[in-house]
This record gives structure tokens, sequence and C-alpha cells, in this order.
């Protein structure tokens, strides 16, 4: 049965919509889940999970290269559990755990039974990209989080044709830009998705996605002033992410990588979801979907962005396959391809968590597979050593090259105080003028210009044969700053994505 809305367009009854199908979503989802926390507290964090806890210290509305809500929950966590990983970790399983849980929810919204549903969530929960956000607490996890959540809301809406649920978008928009301000790119690309679409295009005339519209921006208005009062560093480092990554070999990997994000078989079925947005009428509602990914594709290509920049508009996508597949296919076939979209995703599973022994990922092909995962492995060994030529040359502060060092030194611990000029660190420095003698710097491959009296001291060795970006760099000892620490501290620091 139907009803007439709001523009004279169809809107289905809540009576005609599918049940949720709660024990199949809850099993995938709690395995998820389980299976994440099992993981939680194997290698050690992240660089950047060691600089949102360090930034998490110092509570702003914002940092150079992100705004406050990652390292908030950071800090919650270093607060709850002192030096504990799997802690730190919890939240990214709980954010994942969200996003298979949506993406089911979703597939209903699409008007998808429990078939649909349990695929979508199969498909989604066992995606490689899904296994690695919801290893690592990094903007990223709570960006997937939050673009999923906007396109589950935006989906009730536009295929209920309730437009007060524009409200909840935006709320959901707002805390989505206090985190990564990504989901700006994704709100304007489903408002031209909409406006292409004259089922809904009478969406855009409701004063409820206008007021959605601002409260997204009045949640916002924390980091944009926060950012203006500091001359804008995060399009500074947008321009260095650029100049890295547009170039036609990262281009090839862009589109290469957003091709596997979840897994082979199930980009299989989000490219069918794509298409029968496009061309199934009683999909209609939701093609503006299928027009915000194709504008978020090209924004993010031309502008050199990351392609697991996408991750929170594919679950919708899945959802749109899976509701196809199963209106044409039987239990039993679904059943099968869930399967085989898991084990497509499965074995790549090691380059992404931490399901082998540390020395056997040392030993594989998946430690130069998995950038990130290598990133966990032997801080405690590099802080072992930092501590020992401390020690060794009764040095008064530590200074190092990246944030990854500084926050290692200080989530591991350290008898003197820590300081680098990398991005957040810049702003927590210089060290004050009663900190003289000697100092150890870390990372930097020769002596920097602002120093003096350098020599080495050792370098990092991890013990696992893990090729990570701290292999190998130097420790050296040097008699101090040439000058005061005031007066070079803009030659320490420096921003880098």
């Amino acid at each position: 049965m139907v009803a007439t809305a709001v523009g004279g367009a169809p809107s289905v009854r809540e009576a005609s919509r599918p049940a949720v199908a709660w024990p199949s979503v809850l099993a995938v989802v709690g395995g998820l889940l389980l299976l994440l926390l099992a993981l939680a507290g194997r290698y050690g964090p992240h660089r950047d999970e060691l600089y949102f806890v360090a930034a998490g210290a110092h509570l702003a509305w914002g940092y150079p290269d992100q705004p406050a809500f990652t390292p908030l929950v950071a800090h919650v966590m270093a607060t709850l559990a002192p030096g504990s990983v799997w802690w730190l970790h919890l939240p990214a399983a709980l954010a994942m755990a969200g996003v298979v849980l949506l993406a089911a929810l979703t597939a209903r919204e699409l008007g998808g039974g429990t078939g649909a549903q349990t695929l979508t969530a199969v498909a989604v929960g066992t995606g490689a990209v899904t296994m690695a956000l919801g290893h690592f607490v990094t903007t990223a996890t709570f960006d997937a989080l939050f673009g999923t959540a906007v396109c589950y809301v935006a989906a009730r809406a536009l295929v209920r044709d309730r437009p007060r649920l524009w409200l909840l978008v935006g709320a959901i928009g707002g805390v989505g830009l206090e985190n990564k301000h990504l989901v700006a790119f994704l709100l304007g690309a489903l408002a031209v998705g909409i406006a292409l679409v004259p089922a809904v295009r009478h969406h855009l005339r409701s004063p409820w996605a206008w007021g959605g519209a601002a409260l997204a921006a009045v949640l916002w208005v924390p980091n944009f002033v926060w950012q203006a009062q500091h001359g804008w560093p995060q399009l500074t480092l947008a321009g260095d992410i650029r100049a890295e990554y547009l170039t036609v070999g990262e281009r090839v990997n862009f589109v290469v990588l957003a091709l596997v994000l979840l897994s082979p078989v199930t980009t299989a079925l989000w490219v069918y979801g794509l298409v029968r947005l496009f061309r199934a009428p009683d999909l209609e509602r939701a093609r503006p979907f299928a027009w915000a990914f194709l504008l978020l594709v090209g924004a993010y290509f031309l502008t050199g962005g990351k392609a697991y920049y996408l991750t929170g508009s594919l679950p919708l996508l899945v959802a749109a396959g899976s509701v196809s597949l199963a209106q044409r296919r039987s239990p039993r076939w679904l059943l099968a391809a869930g399967l085989v979209a898991a084990l497509a995703a499965v074995v790549v599973w090691p380059a992404f968590v931490p399901v082998l022994p540390v020395r056997a990922f040392g030993d594989t092909f998946y430690s130069g597979l998995g950038e990130d995962q290598a990133e966990t492995v032997g801080w405690p060994r590099e802080v072992a050593l930092v501590n020992r030529v401390v020690d060794d040359n009764h040095a008064a502060l530590v200074v190092t090259q990246n944030y990854g060092e500084a926050g290692a030194l200080e989530f591991y611990g350290t008898s003197v105080p820590v300081y680098s000029g990398h991005n957040g660190f810049g702003d927590w420095g210089p060290p004050d003028g009663k900190s003289t003698g000697p100092v150890v710097l870390v990372g930097y491959a020769t002596a920097p210009a602002w120093a003096q009296g350098c020599r080495e001291a050792g370098r990092v060795d991890n013990g696992v044969g893990v090729d990570n970006e701290e292999q190998g760099h130097v420790v050296l000892v040097c008699d101090g700053p040439r000058g005061s620490w005031a007066s070079v501290w803009d030659q320490v620091r420096h921003l880098s994505a």
C-alpha cells in the first residue's frame, strides 16, 4: 500500500517495509566485533594513533591536520587505560560494527529482506578496508562511520519522503565535520545528486533540508574558527597531499585501490548496485546516491584524494546491489555469494589486521602490502634505544623528526621532555630556556642545520624485519641548538601529511 506524500510523490508505508533481519545481521555484526576485539591488543599502535593520543593531551577545537573528534576519542581511551593498546583500539572496532549494522539497515530501506540485509552485512563486514579501519583509531575510521550514517538517514528521508530527517543528517554531518572535512564533500555531492533526480528534487525546497545544512554549519563553527585563527594549516597540508598523490602513478593506484577496498567480489556487487540505482524504477528515490558517488570519485581523482575517502559511500551501493540480487536469485545463491565475497576478502586480512605472529608478518609479502600495519611494529624497541641514548649522554630532552616518534616516546615513557616540529607538535614547543645540555634527535637522516655538535649514537632496528618508516632511522646526540630554542623553532617546525 502507498500513500501520497508532499509534492505528490509516493511514499511506502512503514507496514509494507521488510522486517529487520536481526538474527543474521546481529550474528555478522557480533562476529566482526568479537574478531576485532580479539585482535585489538596485538602488535602496537599506529604512528597516527600515537599522535592522536598526544594531541588528546592538548585538547583543542582543531589541529593543523584534523579537527578535534579523533584526538578526543584517543584521549578518553588513554585516560581510561593509559598505555593500553587494546583500549585504544576499542572505539575503532565499535565504529566498524556500527558501519556494518547501518549498511544492513540501508538494505532494508531500499526494500531488501533477510537475504539482501545479510548479504550486505557479510560483504561490508568482511571487507579489507572494514577490517583495517576497525583496528586503527584514525580520522578515516570515524569518517567511514559518519559517511555511512549520513547515507542511511538520507536514504530514509528520500525513500520514505520524510524531509524532517534532514535535521538528523545535518547533525551527523556537523559532528562528522569535527572529525574530518570530507563529510562536506559527501553532503555537497548528495545535494547535487538530489537536484539531478526529479522524483526527489522537491527535498531541496524543504526548510528541513536547509535547517539541516545550517545545523551542520553551526556544528562546524568551532573548528572553522580555529583554522581561521591559525592561518588555515589544513589547506597547506591539502596542498602537500596533492603534490604527493596527484601523479599518474598515484592516480592509477587510486583506481586500483578503489576497486579492491572491500574485495574484488564485493566490488562486482557494489558496481552492480551503482548500475541498478541508475536503471531500476524501484530504486529511483535512492538514485541521488549514484550521482553522488560518481561526483566523489571524480573530485577525489582530480584533486589527489585517496581511495579510502570513498569508504563511507560504499555500503549503500553494496546494499543496492544486494537488494537487486535478492530480487532475482534464490536464498541459497545469495548465501554462496556472501561466502565467496567473504573468502575473497579474508585472504588479504593479514596485511591489514594482526592475525599472524609479528615475525611471520615481517617475513611475508603481507608486510609490504599492509603499509599501515607495518607502522605498528617496533615502537617499544625504538623507545628503549632512545632511552638508552638519553641515559648514556645525560641528555636534557629529545626532539623527533615526526609525530609518530614523539608520540611513541610519550606513550611508552621516557625520562626527559619530548618535542617535535611536526604538525600539531610544532604548536606545543619550543622547549623552555631551562632545557640546556645535550639533546637527542630521532629520525633525522643527517644533522639538521639548526643543531650543532651532532654525532650518531644508534640506529633503529625493529628486530622482526619489517621494512617500515622507522627502520634504520638514525639517533643522534647533539650539543644543542644554534642559539636559543625559541630562535630556531621555526626551522624545526614543518607541516606534512
